[in-house]
């Protein structure tokens, strides 16, 4: 992955960490940098996991690789959420 990967990426990680929270219901309780981190790594994971699928490189937009960003994306908010709500 080179340079204009790893910037796209965290471009869509802001938007994909947006979505993960907004899927789940309810009020999480973590700030907005750590849903921005989340989303960062659900978007690094989730073009890992779907270039492993195959799925990653295809015409028009990927909704496969996007809807897996944003399911990481929404397990990594809740984990986190319970991690910081164990202090």
């Amino acid at each position: 992955m080179g340079i204009s990967g790893v910037i796209s990426a965290i471009l869509i990680g802001l938007v994909i960490g947006g979505l993960g929270r907004l899927v789940l219901p309810g009020r999480q309780r973590i700030g907005v940098l750590w849903t921005i981190a989340v989303g960062i790594a659900a978007a690094f994971v989730g073009t890992g996991i779907a270039a492993g699928l195959g799925v990653s490189d295809t015409r028009g937009i990927d909704w496969i690789e996007w809807a897996l960003q944003v399911a990481l994306a929404a397990a990594g908010v809740v984990a986190l959420q319970r991690f910081k709500g164990r202090d």
